[in-house]
């Protein structure tokens, strides 16, 4: 996102992904790589930095609600449902910082 640092675009995708609204932290967790699949068929590869949320609102309605399946599960229980090797490994590791 053009003009936007990334917490602040995580924000935003956070938002438009899974109707959560909260303020990310400034620095990620992390980062991962993964290969995306574009419409035209090519492959595009992609590094995605990851950003902690302290979530303070949850919305019904959002941008790309039905085109996701959103639940609330552990970190653990994260690594376990996603298939990139270094998402796994970053949400095994994680270890969530809060504010106060």
């Amino acid at each position: 996102m053009k003009k936007k640092k990334p917490y602040e675009a995580a924000e935003i995708e956070a938002w438009e992904e899974a109707g959560v609204r909260g303020a990310a932290r400034k620095k990620p967790v992390g980062r991962y790589t993964y290969l995306k699949w574009l419409e035209n068929g090519d492959v595009a590869p992609c590094v995605v930095e990851v950003f902690q949320i302290e979530v303070e609102e949850l919305a019904e309605n959002f941008k790309e609600r039905g085109q996701r399946q959103i639940a609330w599960v552990s970190t653990e229980e994260a690594a376990r449902r996603v298939r990139e090797v270094e998402l796994k490994s970053l949400l095994v590791h994680f270890r969530p910082e809060f504010k106060g």
